[in-house]
């Protein structure tokens, strides 16, 4: 099966690495795991935490997986650096579980590209804050972060 392309694609120029950045945020802040895995290749080699793993469905059981214990999931990533096909991100999320526990995670993820803009390989190191209701910061409706909410800088995070 031919593959389309998904641009911006490598390589990649500081506008175009911001703009792969928020492409990817905005999908994943949609919680939609099959739109999600459709941004990396077939064969995409994944590392989340303690995972490994590679290949779309193995995306699409892992998000699924994912959402379904993050309640009222929100992302904000930052593009930390870039080369002609990588890029390094940190991030933040907050999220409840079904005790209604808050968390705000923490991470950092080196992306690799192929010619196609897709990404081939994703590798994540996560770590997970307690925090109260009260001290969210990540409170826009489910969905989209919208363009005027304050990024990971601006927020001090």
């Amino acid at each position: 099966m031919q593959e389309n392309p998904r641009p911006p694609l490598p390589p990649f120029t500081r506008e175009t690495a911001v703009q792969k950045v928020r492409m990817a945020e905005d999908a994943w802040n949609a919680r939609d795991p099959q739109r999600v895995s459709l941004a990396y290749s077939p064969d995409s080699a994944w590392r989340n935490r303690s995972e490994f793993f590679s290949g779309r469905a193995a995306i699409v059981e892992f998000l699924t997986r994912k959402w379904a214990k993050e309640n009222e999931y929100r992302l904000v990533k930052e593009l930390w650096a870039f080369t002609d096909n990588r890029i390094a991100v940190r991030f933040a999320y907050e999220s409840h579980d079904d005790a209604g526990n808050w968390f705000r995670s923490y991470g950092n993820e080196n992306w690799e590209f192929d010619v196609l803009g897709h990404m081939c390989a994703r590798h994540a190191s996560i770590n997970d804050l307690a925090i109260t209701e009260a001290e969210r910061k990540f409170r826009w409706p489910q969905g989209r972060r919208p363009d005027d909410h304050p990024g990971l800088s601006e927020l001090g995070l």
